[in-house]
């Protein structure tokens, strides 16, 4: 009979050691074992090795196991999924070496548990100016409040997330790695600061966490591969998998402009094929692609450093190579300046004027990199030396992906995606630029092209699991794009929960993106509800938030009911706006104190009712 805590007086985690322990026993050693103990009041305190060897080494095998096998938490910080998805990878890999691991969204965690914490790791995204990702401001609050607990016996390790075109770049990851330590925890590994190119130096921060783990829990086993996992692979084997790192090429059926004549806006509608890529989306994720620089400017780039747009060059540790030509087109990003990217060149140009912007204030730094593009930086500030173009391009970013909400539902267009985009425009050192991918879907994009393309998940955008419950929808301009999905998805399914949307633009005449779909919508009961705001067609500018406002009553009691709240779109003005006239609608008609409607909000965030895609 095999012991547990129920029939012997050994705690659980004993009786499983005795229950190892006990059948490998000769009957010698059974006898031998049971006079020792009985002559021993003392026992626990004798050392193993006054045990007969065979029994020795096993209980010494579990006494180790026991003491060196921590437990280890994953906590993730997400706005875009990305953190998300390397927290799971993360979690799988530690799992796979026998080793405990719980994983959840930072404001998942619950403080009480910081008691049980071993080994905390943290992936976290950095959000706008330095702030955390929505789904980490509830724990970041309490890990800078007086109520965080010391850390005395935690390890930790900290991979962090960014954009090194922002002035803060990965400020959220560095905030905690300093707040850990501050609370006396011991860093398992160091922290690493990922720029949007992360796979590279995200694989080496969790190969290493890994090694630590595995280091201390060395007595655990890893588990073998599963012949399942063999035959899953093996029937994939013939089965190219398109991904970030390995898109799928998309060809452009169709690329329309949706504003109508007169309008200062120019804003694409683009349906992609995605025959022959396997790919499978779910209303609230987004499509990456990876555009394409401007020939122009990139000519102008080799003409100014007189290379030889042919030259070789290798662009990726793996090895690859093209001409600099073709690298500068798809490889690099060359339309923006960074702070890294000044600080490398300065070692590399032996320019003198460089040098001293570089010992300028960070205000003049600033206002330099504003609005200016590779081209414009080598023509203000020339490399004194040769450099060759194997040596620049080291300096460079990686061309990142342009992530953008999917318009459309996969279980009614199953082999297309499609696309709402705004052409970017903004002032550029005296001129006028586009954005990167903007500019090439509305400038040089025409069917029959294709672009590299992945399908980027976003669990934190997703409709209700009831469809019954009611959903509220804000999104200005290209803000709309994912609700198309969402209703197309219920036309779908044939969901009959209530739906809201709350959509504005400049003009009604040139602007009303997809006017005919939300009429039809409506007539058809799909949109229960549509309050849309046009700005520039009164005197008074009017926007979602206003037409929030006027229907406060109504919205308050959809919030009651249960509804569900999304905001996609602009994140510097319009989220925060429609934030304060959720805020204000919680305290005029529910009768709430500020810091009342705050809590309201942040527990519907922590329910997943309350949603943001917001950039």
């Amino acid at each position: 009979m095999n012991l547990h805590a129920m029939n012997s007086p050994f705690t659980q985690e004993q009786s499983e050691h005795l229950n190892r322990l006990l059948p490998t026993l000769t009957e010698e050693q059974r006898t031998w074992l049971s006079g020792y103990l009985a002559a021993s009041p003392n026992s626990s305190e004798t050392p193993v090795a006054a045990v007969p060897d065979e029994a020795a080494n096993a209980l010494a095998t579990e006494q180790s196991s026991a003491i060196e096998t921590r437990e280890v938490t994953v906590l993730f910080g997400s706005e875009t999924a990305n953190g998300q998805s390397l927290a799971e990878e993360l979690s799988r890999k530690i799992d796979e070496q026998n080793i405990k691991v719980t994983t959840s969204a930072l404001d998942d965690f619950k403080p009480k548990n910081f008691k049980k914490v071993q080994d905390l790791l943290i992936v976290t995204a950095t959000h706008g100016e330095g702030e955390p990702p929505d789904n980490a401001i509830t724990f970041y609050e309490f890990l800078f409040s007086r109520k965080a607990p010391k850390l005395k016996d935690v390890r930790f390790s900290v991979l962090s997330l960014g954009d090194q075109s922002y002035e803060f770049f990965c400020q959220t990851g560095k905030d905690f790695d300093n707040r850990l330590e501050e609370l006396g925890g011991q860093r398992l590994y160091p922290r690493v600061d990922c720029d949007v190119d992360f796979d590279d130096d995200a694989a080496e921060w969790i190969d290493g966490v890994l090694a630590e783990l595995c280091e201390t829990s060395e007595d655990s086993p890893a588990r073998e591969s599963s012949p399942a996992g063999a035959e899953a692979a093996s029937t994939t084997e013939a089965q190219t998998v398109y991904s970030r790192t390995n898109p799928f090429k998309a060809e452009i059926m169709e690329n329309l402009n949706l504003n109508a004549d007169g309008s200062n806006k120019e804003t694409r509608h683009l349906e992609l094929s995605l025959e022959g890529s396997n790919f499978e989306f779910e209303p609230g994720d987004s499509l990456g692609i990876f555009p394409e620089n401007e020939a122009e400017l990139v000519d102008g780039l080799i003409n100014e450093m007189n290379w030889n747009s042919e030259e070789i060059v290798q662009v990726n540790k793996q090895g690859d190579s093209r001409s600099i030509r073709n690298a500068l087109l798809t490889n690099f990003e060359i339309t923006r300046l960074t702070k890294p990217l000044l600080e490398k060149a300065a070692d590399m140009f032996s320019n003198d004027a460089l040098s001293e912007l570089m010992e300028a204030g960070q205000e003049d730094r600033k206002k330099y990199l504003d609005g200016r593009n590779l081209l414009d930086f080598i023509r203000d500030f020339p490399p004194q030396t040769v450099v060759e173009p194997g040596e620049f391009i080291t300096i460079l970013r990686k061309m990142p992906a342009r992530l953008y909400s999917i318009a459309n539902s996969c279980n009614a267009n199953s082999d297309e995606v499609h696309l709402l985009i705004g052409k970017d425009e903004f002032q550029a050192n005296g001129g006028i630029q586009a954005g990167v991918c903007s500019g090439q879907c509305a400038e040089r994009a025409e069917p029959g092209d294709v672009l590299p393309v992945y399908i980027h998940r976003n669990p934190n955008f997703k409709l209700p699991s009831d469809p019954e419950q009611p959903v509220i929808m804000i999104g200005p301009g290209t803000g709309v794009a994912p609700y198309r999905s969402f209703l197309e998805e219920r036309e779908e399914l044939d969901v009959k929960g209530k739906t809201w949307l709350f959509y504005g633009d400049q003009h009604f005449t040139t602007d009303f993106l997809y006017q005919v779909e939300w009429q039809k919508w409506l007539q058809e009961g799909l949109l229960t509800n549509m309050d849309v705001a046009f700005s520039r067609d009164n005197a008074e500018k009017v926007y979602v938030q206003h037409r929030m406002l006027e229907k406060g009553s109504e919205l308050y009691r959809w919030l009651q009911d249960g509804a569900h709240v999304y905001v996609c779109g602009d994140e510097k003005k319009m989220a925060g706006d429609v934030h304060k006239a959720l805020l204000t609608i919680l305290e005029q008609e529910g009768g709430m104190s500020h810091e009342e409607a705050e809590d309201y909000l942040k527990t519907m965030r922590q329910e997943k009712r309350y949603q943001r895609d917001v950039y």
